[in-house]
């Protein structure tokens, strides 16, 4: 699995949390990321919209429904 791969399934595990909250998840299944390298995985996943940030919380995002996955597979 690779960076965002673990960070979704620490995120996912955990419904709501914080940067140290999904550090110390990851730590405890094994893989092991630097500050830099998670912070970063977690930007990347907010600016593609599969997580959410508020005040420094992080979560899944809300599913746009099945009309935003229809748009997404066939486009406009």
């Amino acid at each position: 699995m690779d960076r965002k791969g673990w960070v979704m399934r620490a995120v996912e595990a955990l419904r709501l949390a914080t940067f140290k909250e999904i550090q110390r998840y990851l730590d405890e299944e094994g893989e092991p990321f630097s500050k830099k390298e998670l912070l970063d995985t977690l930007k990347a996943l907010v600016a593609e919209g599969l997580l959410e940030e508020k005040e420094g919380v992080y979560r899944p995002a809300r599913k746009k429904g099945s009309a935003e996955a229809f748009r997404r597979l066939f486009g406009d």
